[in-house]
């Protein structure tokens, strides 16, 4: 983080300010259409937002409130540009129908230059987005894993593919149908795949196409657009250093993380309030810092930040209606293992470690392993 910000500074011109006068009430209007005419350079600028007929012209404050306030109207479902992913609430992806809208495209430049000159000035865009999207922001290919949050029922008819030999039991064409507005549509996913059977031989193949199709139909030219905007203020070459995890904490930043209600909503399976496991667990995330215990959320549930409601509204993804609570599961297994993960279910497997100490030692190091890099 710190060869970033450095890293950054570097590239930001000694000289005048990026200034913006924006009014509360009309907010994502006004902020579109000053940014939208400003040149790179111009945007790297030290930040000055004002609010219309209000005093006070700070550098940080009033900035970060209207990163707050922005982020709320551009990434509402509301527009038309995201919408939420799927079954669960807080995660947002682009919208495949944002077209509805004539000046989409001008709009997905201008949300990724948003979320640059955020990154830029080291202030944070108030919600988070797929993990699929993070990887593709790093240019990261897309694996059948990543289809488990966002689509469980694809994911395991893929996985079973893959596991399974298909000779003789599957019928399938290179070909996906889809519903576009009430009408069924073929899509190919190569040249003439309707007319392409999927063998033993070519499956692999089907299944990585598949992936892409599932991600990107309908996506490609916003996405683009975003990431245009994005790269504009956040070269591509800085993002080297980062894995999709790691950049929702650097575009999303923490969400503060309410420990008592995060207990009051936690289900435990095979263990009660008094185990000795369950009873150290909340010690040792009593213990952790807001980063650390953003990323043990971000280990069990798959994001770093809690849905508006809290924890009682935390929701699985395995397409069950309803929420489904954070999970604490202690499993009979070698208490040398690692903590193990399961984040359709939100729930956390513990092995019956003997000791506190013995369990902060393999909790800490199955979060770090997991989200990359040891924390500061």
């Amino acid at each position: 983080m710190k060869v970033l910000k450095s890293e950054l500074s570097a590239l930001q011109p000694q000289s005048g300010h990026c200034r913006l006068e924006v009014s509360r009430s009309e907010v994502f209007e006004d902020s579109y259409r000053q940014v939208v005419k400003m040149r790179p350079k111009d945007m790297r600028k030290r930040l000055m937002v004002k609010f219309k007929a209000e005093e006070g012209l700070d550098y940080g404050g009033v900035a970060r409130e209207w990163l707050y306030l922005l982020s709320h109207e551009m990434l509402n479902p509301y527009y038309g540009l995201f919408q939420y992913s799927r079954d669960d609430i807080y995660t947002l992806q682009i919208n495949a129908d944002s077209a509805i809208n004539p000046d989409h495209l001008s709009y997905f430049h201008f949300v990724g230059r948003i979320m640059g000159i955020a990154m830029f000035h080291g202030h944070y865009i108030d919600g988070g987005f797929t993990m699929p999207f993070y990887k593709m922001l790093l240019n990261k290919s897309i694996n059948l894993a990543d289809i488990e949050a966002v689509d469980p029922n694809l994911f395991t008819s893929l996985h079973w593919m893959l596991e399974n030999d298909l000779t003789g039991v599957i019928d399938t064409t290179f070909s996906v149908e889809h519903d576009s507005f009430g009408v069924m549509k073929v899509h190919d996913l190569k040249k003439s795949g309707r007319n392409i059977q999927v063998t033993e031989l070519n499956k692999k193949e089907y299944v990585k196409l598949y992936v892409t199709y599932r991600f990107m139909h309908g996506i490609e030219q916003q996405f683009l657009a975003l990431q245009k905007g994005f790269n504009e203020l956040i070269p591509q070459s800085l993002l080297k250093a980062f894995d999709e995890r790691e950049l929702e904490l650097v575009i999303g930043g923490l969400g503060t993380i309410d420990l008592q209600d995060w207990k009051t909503n936690t289900r435990l399976k095979h263990c009660t309030v008094e185990t000795p496991q369950v009873v150290w667990f909340w010690n040792i995330v009593g213990s952790y810092s807001e980063e650390m215990r953003a990323r043990l959320l971000q280990f069990v549930t798959g994001s770093s930040r809690t849905p508006l409601q809290g924890f009682k509204a935390l929701q699985g993804s395995t397409g069950a209606a309803g929420p489904r609570l954070f999970t604490l599961h202690l499993v009979d297994v070698d208490p040398g293992n690692l903590p193990k993960a399961h984040t359709c279910f939100n729930r956390l497997d513990l092995p019956p470690y003997p000791s506190e100490e013995k369990m902060n030692d393999k909790l800490t190091q199955a979060v770090e392993e997991t989200c990359g890099f040891a924390v500061e």
